[in-house]
């Protein structure tokens, strides 16, 4: 199957939907994921690293996101009423970067939602529509790596079924100058199905984001 790079359309699922992220977003982005804990083990260079306000935050969107290389995208909550006060909440961002389509590759990361957001539907629908959608355009390998100290992290990374391919040692450098080791992982095309199973069996059970 020859690989082709996706369109930045809209992906929408039962609790989430994922828009291209534009620079409109900015704000609400900044208000749902600008806190030390969400920095604190790595994202974004670490809590060294947060912009301290939304319009610095804006500023900085095209050097934080991937918008050369894929889709950013801005992770609004999906769940309850449709004209509800949290229909279309911004919960936070993802991507879906590094596309290679000369060697079928691309890499899920610069992903992060509002604390409330942990431990529900979010992340693992997110991961089952941003892999659809890789998988639909053909490619073979979807890399989904985080800081190796992020312990939370590498959890939820392995929790969806992606597979340790090890330790990138001081393969960045933080905010504060540290060296970031990273921890590596993926997902195979031939491994998709299962994992796919894996996810909707999850978010058969799973949280709604919340709604407040």
């Amino acid at each position: 199957m020859t690989a082709t790079r996706p369109e930045p359309t809209p992906l929408i699922g039962r609790f989430v939907r994922l828009d291209p992220l534009v620079g409109t977003d900015a704000a609400d982005l900044f208000g749902a994921i600008a806190r030390p804990e969400v920095y604190e083990f790595g994202y974004g260079g670490g809590v060294a690293g947060m912009p301290s306000d939304s319009a610095t935050f804006e500023r900085e969107l095209a050097s934080h996101y991937p918008f050369a290389t894929g889709i950013p995208f801005t992770v609004r909550n999906a769940s309850g009423s449709a004209t509800g006060p949290a229909s279309g909440r911004v919960i936070g961002t993802t991507s879906l970067g590094d596309i290679d389509v000369l060697n079928h590759g691309a890499h899920i990361g610069w992903t992060a939602y509002h604390p409330a957001a942990w431990g529900t539907a979010v992340n693992p629908e997110c991961k089952l529509l941003l892999l659809t959608l890789a998988f639909d355009a053909g490619f073979e390998r979807v890399k989904i790596q985080t800081d190796a100290v992020n312990a939370r992290s590498r959890a939820a990374i392995a929790k969806l079924g992606a597979s340790f391919e090890g330790i990138l040692r001081h393969h960045k450098i933080r905010a504060d100058g540290t060296w970031r080791d990273t921890a590596v992982y993926s997902v195979l095309a031939g491994e998709w199905p299962d994992v796919r199973a894996q996810l909707q069996e999850r978010l058969e059970h799973a949280a709604a984001p919340p709604l407040t």
